[in-house]
């Protein structure tokens, strides 16, 4: 959703939002939900374009990667795979799409100009040296099958995971480097190095609910105890009024909570369990 600041300043959403549902009718797995955060800045002018290849990327490696000869069997082997070598096939995949991006539509005088005015020569040069800087996002993806869960993130933005019993959890470890409006990026050299991954058998039951949500969202709320509460809340939600209920009131939720917060752009998608919400 266009955050309510991008909207009064005339600046495109920049976010990104993809997903593939599951080919399985029954558990509808596998699914794979990929969210992106276009950087904001001036040297960033082509992040939203950069989202969108970011979600698209996500998506078709791990298409890949749950089609390779291990699955199903070989959970291990499976775990160490999507820690070491998933992030950097997928920044791998997101550099190819930028350059052929880049091959259509060259960077114009117009995008410089604007970069010069607003940053000076000095970061032209910097992009011209590195063009992935115009194009830098963030990365959160989730994926799930029958045996495992699978969470990666790189940069600012905020996964959820809820139980049945309404516990709300921070799967992945809070990265230090985030500090106010700084964020590592898939424009970062080495940036496969900065991701976050969390590999969860599934010997028991899936989550009830996963949010991703990019982080114009949590920085809406007063604190992070409010934002929490979210979880607990969309699964009640989910619960008495259905998934109907949320589709229709959700962008007026979003848009109230970025003009009375942020101002960002926010992007929300929410993964759960049929079964965990029909027989609450």
């Amino acid at each position: 959703m266009q955050g309510a600041a991008h909207i009064r300043n005339a600046l495109p959403n920049q976010d990104a939002i993809e997903w593939s549902p599951g080919i399985q009718k029954q558990s509808g797995l596998p699914l794979i939900m990929a969210v992106s955060d276009g950087h904001g800045s001036a040297k960033c002018f082509r992040s939203g374009t950069g989202a969108q290849l970011a979600t698209k990327s996500a998506q078709d490696v791990i298409k890949q990667f749950l089609c390779s000869e291990i699955f199903p069997a070989d959970l291990s082997r499976i775990k160490h795979l999507f820690e070491e070598g998933l992030p950097r096939d997928v920044v791998k995949n997101w550099q190819q799409a930028v350059y052929d991006d880049l091959q259509k539509n060259p960077f114009t005088d117009e995008e410089f100009s604007a970069v010069e005015s607003k940053e000076g020569l000095a970061v032209r040069a910097k992009i011209e040296n590195n063009p992935y800087i115009a194009y830098g996002a963030t990365l959160l993806v989730v994926f799930i099958t029958e045996t495992f869960l699978a969470i990666l993130q790189l940069g600012d933005g905020d996964i959820l995971v809820v139980s049945d019993s309404g516990e709300v959890s921070r799967p992945l470890p809070q990265d230090e480097r985030l500090i106010a409006n700084e964020t590592t990026s898939l424009s970062d050299k080495l940036a496969w190095q900065n991701f976050r991954t969390n590999f969860i058998s599934l010997a028991s039951q899936p989550p009830a609910l996963i949010t991703l949500s990019t982080d114009g969202y949590a920085n809406s709320f007063r604190n992070d105890e409010s934002f929490l509460k979210i979880g607990v809340d969309f699964l009640e939600m989910l619960r008495e009024d259905k998934p109907k209920a949320i589709q229709i009131g959700l962008a007026n939720w979003l848009n109230e909570a970025s003009q009375l917060g942020s101002g960002d752009d926010i992007t929300l998608g929410l993964i759960y369990r049929l079964d965990a919400i029909q027989s609450a």
